[in-house]
């Protein structure tokens, strides 16, 4: 692949992504701390419901935080471990061990990097709006169901099988009513995160519950699983372990890794693009940096990462101009792992399945589902196919379906919009008129539309000269081209002449090429205006009443 060097400087920090640090460092600072007191608890969270462990989480937030601050291109995303990433990786661990995940990390990575490089960053915007909205439904249905396990006391079962049956067994074979602490310890989480979100929308929520919660425990000498011990320090990068004779195996889970991370970063990135009035997003960049992101994750025994949008929400909220506020967020949290890990240490698990119900709960808006179910029929059963089929088989199959599934209406909505109509001819009648008949093609002339055209066409009798305007046709691709000519070659062997008015410019090469031109009688049966095209088909009408 030869890439210009122009081309990958442009993929690099500059000085210009701090010339406004100077003005706004108070703010990023602050931003930076606040968006810290947030990721906490939810990397601890993610780590432990991805199969991989608190550490990791936390290790991911802060390494991919750090280098897709530097390199990513948005210059308020915050990045780390989110709970899309959770749900595709939590089956990936059970198939393949928690030692795969750092492998496919890097090998996702290296994807997300390479599309980064080859300037696929503008392809997130042909997702439409519906899907989006049943992939987040889905997965927050997905995140919920897989913090029941825990919130009864079950280990080990959240990601066994599909979510909901396994949120179903767990319930059965919970050990009832030893099971109701754990429950209750979720329920304190979630009922002090939704009474502090009523207060104050700007107070660090699930920090707040997670500090009264655990300090709760302690001082009531709970029996209840905590998080553990913690390495004091970061681990020091190293090489992973790879055996080549799973290396085949593990390509397919790395490229629906690489996709949910580039799917949710550019998103992510452009909702935080439209809540700011900062720089806007670099897409490419954006890839770019979090390619490196999750190769350097991987490196520290870390997980993959994505732009993290509850993060980045809170980072623009709190004042975050510059990317100084995501490099700070990154710093805070690895002093947390130095000066205070013995105390995240003693934080019940089952208080981190409270916050991530409350985060999957909050995910799902009853408004925003309400606007796609009451939109059009077509956009609502695309939200409704992508979000069970997420729930019920794989996230990157849900989107790949869910855009299959809108491309088939939007499609049959552009065939419906197109149409041949026959038009009276202008001017006072003549005689011989009736054997000459004008035809205007509108919209769109391709493989969803070409052959009703064509049939339309082909169905009337009694015509000598067929004139066809296509100076209103917005679109033709190589099927109606090629229709195109199989309808002039069909008129002129049965004696039709066909004549073609207004080609417009963009559309003559595609024409020439798959031989519409060429399939004319003469080549001056082309015209510009319709007012020659009539008057040499009724020249030519004249001509055949004589020699008849």
């Amino acid at each position: 692949m030869n890439v210009p060097s122009g081309s990958l400087r442009s993929l690099l920090p500059r000085r210009q992504d701090y010339t406004a640090f100077r003005r706004s460092w108070r703010r990023d600072l602050v931003a930076g701390v606040t968006v810290a007191i947030v990721a906490l608890p939810l990397a601890l969270a993610f780590g432990v419901s991805s199969g991989m462990g608190a550490e990791a989480g936390l290790v991911t937030a802060i390494v991919a935080g750090l280098v897709a601050a530097v390199f990513g291109g948005s210059p308020v995303q915050v990045s780390g471990p989110t709970g899309a990433m959770v749900v595709i990786l939590g089956p990936i661990v059970v198939a393949h061990g928690v030692g795969s995940v750092v492998v496919i990390s890097i090998l996702a990575g290296v994807i997300v990097l390479l599309a980064g490089v080859m300037r696929l960053g503008r392809t997130v915007s042909y997702i439409p709006w519906p899907v989006i909205e049943g992939f987040t439904v889905g997965i927050g249905v997905i995140i919920f169901l897989q913090q029941v396990p825990g919130a009864v006391g079950v280990s080990g079962a959240a990601h066994s099988t599909n979510a909901l049956v396994a949120a179903v067994q767990s319930v059965m074979s919970a050990s009832w009513p030893a099971a109701l602490l754990p429950l209750g310890v979720v329920a304190s989480v979630a009922v002090l995160m939704l009474a502090l979100g009523r207060i104050s929308g700007r107070l660090p929520a699930s920090f707040i519950a997670i500090a009264v919660v655990t300090m709760g425990a302690s001082l009531l000498s709970l029996p209840i699983d905590a998080i553990g011990e913690l390495p004091q320090s970061l681990p020091a990068p190293s090489l992973p372990v790879v055996d080549v004779g799973t290396l085949p195996s593990l390509l397919a889970p790395a490229f629906a890794v690489a996709a949910l991370a580039a799917i949710e970063s550019l998103l992510s990135a452009r909702v935080a693009a439209s809540m700011s009035d900062t720089d806007p997003v670099d897409a490419d960049r954006e890839l770019f940096g979090q390619g490196l992101a999750s190769i350097a994750s991987g490196f520290f025994g870390g997980m993959p990462a994505t732009g993290a949008i509850a993060r980045t929400a809170v980072n623009v909220r709190s004042g975050a101009r510059t990317r100084a506020s995501a490099i700070v967020h990154s710093l805070a949290l690895l002093a947390v792992v130095y000066l205070a890990a013995h105390v995240v240490a003693v934080i019940p698990l089952a208080a981190l399945s409270g916050v991530l119900m409350v985060t999957a709960a909050r995910m799902i808006s009853p408004t925003v589902v309400r606007q796609v179910l009451r939109s059009t029929r077509s956009d609502a059963i695309v939200f409704v196919v992508t979000a069970l089929v997420t729930l019920s088989f794989d996230l990157i199959v849900a989107v790949g379906i869910g855009i299959a599934v809108a491309g088939f209406f939007a499609l049959r909505a552009l065939s419906a919009a197109s149409g041949v109509h026959r038009e009276e001819l202008p001017g006072p009648p003549v005689v011989g008129d009736e054997r000459i008949a004008l035809f205007r093609i509108d919209g769109s002339l391709f493989f969803g539309a070409a052959e009703r055209i064509l049939d339309r066409i082909s169905a009337h009798a009694g015509i000598e000269v067929v004139i066809l305007r296509l100076s209103q046709l917005q679109l033709i691709d190589a099927t109606g081209a090629r229709t195109l000519t199989q309808l002039v070659t069909a008129l002129e062997r049965r004696g039709i002449t066909v004549l073609i008015k207004g080609i417009r410019p963009e559309h003559l090469s595609v024409l020439e090429r798959l031989g519409v031109i060429s399939s004319l009688r003469h080549p001056r049966h082309l015209f510009v205006e319709v007012d020659a095209a009539i008057a040499h088909a009724r020249s030519h009408i004249s001509r055949t009443a004589a020699r008849g």
